[in-house]
């Protein structure tokens, strides 16, 4: 099924000007830092960058609009570690009720941010009082110093394994993955191998797949990728940078990690992979390659929906200044309902 949230009647430098200009500045400065960021040898200055991520604290005592919060360690020789954000339903008359789990993968294109960051932080608390849900927002290592494979599967065994972990009315049977952009792409994968080794788990069943302008990317460039060349975030420069930071060495644009619908793609047409909704913005490079994807998955004869923002940008949800990024939340809350 396919669904389209407004008309695409724009070109790119109108949809530009129209965003409000905090949005705007936003995003040239995020741009333009991590730009400076990236260094010639392949490594990230990481101190430059940490004077853009502010970050948020947890909250394990005091709920913040509606949500506690608390950071529970899986393993600490890879400080692999997740922020739990656990909504207050007391006051809900279906609190007796369980609440679906969202195990969500923040993006930055695998190299920067974190569950701390405010974005990711402020996202993943409105999932939680929105939908609501128990949602585990992940901070999984980040390249080029830990290049793919990436954590995200190691977490979903953890809490498949320890009962105590999230609270009491949590259901582990109805998990969601989620993830925007490159924690898309993360989330894609760890539901693949879910799906590969589903009989590891005692509990844990992902069930749904909220997949937000996933990153991924392939050899041939794309009809998006070209018509958009010079857009915010995601150029064509700052994409072919990163790829070659998360991909194994000698591999090319057409590994399995970052083409998953090419020529190395996965064969998931026996798995028991999850009903999957795909967001995309029309004025995302990366366009081209998410619908290849959501039309992948029906062709691989899964459940899948794609909505679509045409006059949107890439990351354009964790804006909340937008209408969009509250549209969206309401149909991931949709999305979770039906599932």
């Amino acid at each position: 099924m396919t669904t389209s949230s407004s008309s695409n009647s724009q070109p790119a430098a109108s949809a530009w000007a129209s965003l409000p200009w905090k949005t705007r500045l936003s995003i040239s400065v995020l741009s333009k830092l991590t730009d400076h960021a990236r260094r010639a040898d392949g490594t990230i200055n990481r101190r430059l960058l940490s004077f853009i991520d502010f970050k948020s604290s947890a909250t394990p005592t005091a709920p913040v609009k509606g949500v506690t919060t608390s950071d529970v360690t899986v393993d600490s020789t890879r400080h692999l570690w997740f922020r739990l954000f656990v909504p207050d339903t007391t006051s809900s008359p279906s609190s007796s009720s369980f609440l679906p789990v969202v195990v969500f993968f923040h993006g930055g294109g695998f190299s920067y941010l974190s569950p701390a960051s405010f974005a990711y932080d402020t996202v993943a608390r409105k999932f939680a009082r929105k939908i609501p849900a128990v949602v585990v927002n992940i901070n999984y290592r980040l390249c080029p110093e830990h290049p793919y494979p990436c954590d995200g599967f190691d977490v979903l065994t953890f809490l498949d394994q320890n009962d105590d972990v999230l609270p009491k009315n949590a259901d582990r049977s109805r998990c969601f993955l989620a993830g925007d952009s490159a924690g898309a792409n993360v989330a894609h994968h760890v539901a693949v191998r879910a799906a590969r080794e589903k009989d590891r788990f005692r509990v844990v069943k992902p069930v749904g797949l909220i997949s937000i302008q996933p990153f991924f990317g392939g050899e041939g460039r794309v009809e998006s990728e070209i018509r958009l060349h010079g857009a915010p975030l995601v150029s064509i420069t700052r994409t072919d940078w990163i790829w070659k930071a998360f991909l194994p060495d000698g591999s090319n644009r057409d590994h399995e990690a970052a083409n998953v619908t090419g020529p190395n793609a996965v064969d998931i047409s026996g798995l028991d992979y999850p009903s999957t909704l795909v967001f995309v913005g029309g004025f995302d490079p990366l366009l081209d390659w998410q619908k290849r994807y959501y039309q992948w998955l029906k062709k691989s004869g899964k459940e899948a929906k794609l909505i679509e923002y045409p006059n949107s940008v890439h990351a354009f949800y964790v804006f909340p200044e937008l209408p969009e990024s509250n549209q969206l939340l309401s149909q991931v809350k949709d999305f979770v309902a039906s599932v």
